[in-house]
């Protein structure tokens, strides 16, 4: 009568794979934006984080020091290898550098059946710009349309729109004009106005306002990025918009608020903050 053989010591039963997660994004060479921070909020909340680099730059806590675009032929390359393999439950966008490669991305959108969250990219933290000016109509006219949820701060709405947000009460004004680019739902992220920081989620007709409390902590930096990302990782776990913004929400203000010191500048957002030291979940 054979044996079995007894389960490797540690190694838990084969578990199914998780939802997939696609980023279209740029490089973020100290980690605390772009692709990199999209992945590390992926892994986070439980799905299984792919990429397609559209940039690359040179960045650390103090600011830009350069970016450099792919050919569009890369981005196309790379889209097509994940998504024709493997697929996708979600898509998020976010730097997207310039006029052609909006466009290229905007198109590859158009393929594929799965909820996109586009976070309009204009400019870094630190104020550096990310995207030409001349993509600005692209991104109005191609990109937003593709959008389920569309989430620009309020220096991105300025630029998308040419409104200027002074308080809460200009938020939805904002979000329509927003909606009106195409998306089917506006988050207004209102973390740039004094008091709490409030988010406005509306798709034009049912309205949510999101509210946490204002952290006393400058290491914010990849919030934008983690937000949009870690909305992209609930729809694809199944949750209506609603629901995951709102769970969106929760994890970023968590991760401002264990956000930590990193070179001489703004420190980034702590993306593990649920993930114990050494690599264990945290309870």
């Amino acid at each position: 009568m054979s044996v079995p053989t007894p389960a490797h010591p540690g190694v838990a039963a084969r578990e199914p794979a998780p939802p997939t997660v696609l980023t279209v994004a740029g490089s973020d060479s100290g980690g605390g934006a772009g692709i990199q921070a999209d992945l590390k909020t992926m892994l986070a909340l439980g799905t299984h984080g792919m990429s397609v680099l559209t940039a690359v730059t040179a960045q650390n806590s103090l600011g830009v020091r350069g970016a450099w675009p792919l050919p569009p032929e890369a981005v196309v390359e790379q889209f097509r290898a994940v998504v024709d393999d493997i697929g996708v439950r979600a898509i998020k966008t976010g730097m997207l550098a310039d006029a052609t490669l909006v466009e290229t991305v905007a198109g590859l959108l158009g393929t594929v059946d799965a909820p996109v969250v586009v976070d309009p990219v204009g400019v870094s933290k630190h104020g550096d710009p990310l995207l030409d000016p001349d993509a600005l109509d692209v991104v109005r006219t191609l990109l937003l349309p593709r959008a389920l949820v569309v989430t620009p701060n309020l220096d991105e709405v300025a630029q998308l729109t040419g409104l200027r947000v002074e308080g809460e009460e200009d938020m939805r004004r904002a979000a329509d004009a927003v909606l009106a680019l195409g998306g089917q739902w506006a988050l207004i992220k209102g973390g740039h106005l004094s008091g709490d920081a409030v988010d406005l989620l509306t798709d034009g007709t049912t309205e949510y306002r999101l509210r946490a409390p204002r952290l006393d902590n400058r290491h914010t930096h990849g919030t934008g990025c983690t937000l949009a990302a870690a909305i992209a990782a609930h729809l694809a776990r199944g949750a209506d918009v609603p629901g995951a913004v709102t769970a969106a929400k929760e994890y970023v203000t968590a991760a401002i608020a264990t956000g930590f010191p990193l070179g001489g500048g703004i420190g980034p957002v702590r993306h593990g903050h649920g993930i114990a030291p050494g690599g264990n979940p945290g309870h």
